[in-house]
């Protein structure tokens, strides 16, 4: 098999799962508050094959994979989100020694809260280098990639993140989150076309967000758990 067949990459079967391929690795963040902000900690790694499915209905009683429960339910998984580039949709915050762009996709993880103030202030107050760098940090740790920095020049400011998923958790809200993909994997719609290949997405596994495949906090709302289901 060629080097780009091994490439990762995610396909949204119609009505049904994320269907990974390209042996992309499987793991779990956990969402923790410190301080007047939040950090991920380690969860579970997950076994798999080099290709694999996870659920996208949140349904399944084997979370994060697939089990063929959108089939039972004649799941709704029509995607809706607007497929255009980032740029084209993100309002720009101008600061004064970096800009920010907002495209508003929230998955509600709250990274974009740091101990001097949320990324919006910090951008505008970027006057010294704590403040810049907060700011930074602030929207360069959203995964859902609705905020990035860029410099004066209009460049963006990014993190290298290598291909990964992480399966969310947030129990300081009781619930489960989405799939935090990392690192440029390609995504590919149930009608064929592509995505942006963007650094971080995260992609909705409640099956209850109203931008699909993106994550919009619906999970939050419905106190969405996949150890709930998986008890069912």
């Amino acid at each position: 098999m060629s080097e780009k067949n091994n490439a990762p990459k995610i396909k949204i079967e119609k009505d049904g799962p994320y269907t990974v391929s390209g042996n992309v690795p499987l793991g779990e963040k956990i969402i923790k508050p410190k301080g007047k902000g939040f950090v991920f900690v380690d969860g579970r790694t997950f076994e798999h094959e080099e290709v694999y499915c996870l659920c996208r209905c949140g349904e399944t009683k084997d979370s994060p994979f697939c089990d063929g429960t959108h089939k039972d339910i004649a799941f709704d998984g029509t995607e809706t989100a607007r497929n255009c580039k980032y740029e084209e949709r993100a309002e720009l915050l101008e600061g004064i020694e970096i800009d920010l762009r907002d495209d508003s996709r929230c998955a509600f993880a709250r990274f974009c809260h740091r101990e001097k103030g949320d990324v919006w202030e910090l951008t505008e107050n970027s006057y010294n280098d704590e403040m810049k760098n907060e700011a930074i940090i602030a929207a360069s740790e959203c995964p859902s990639g609705r905020l990035v920095a860029y410099d004066k020049t209009g460049k963006p400011i990014e993190p290298e993140l290598k291909p990964s998923i992480e399966v969310m958790q947030d129990p300081e809200k009781n619930c489960s989150s989405g799939l935090y993909v990392k690192g440029g994997i390609p995504i590919e719609s149930a009608s064929g076309e592509m995505y942006e290949v963007r650094n971080r997405v995260v992609l909705c596994r409640c099956g209850e967000s109203e931008n699909k495949p993106f994550c919009d906090a619906s999970h939050v709302m419905t106190r969405y758990s996949d150890e709930k289901q998986a008890k069912k």
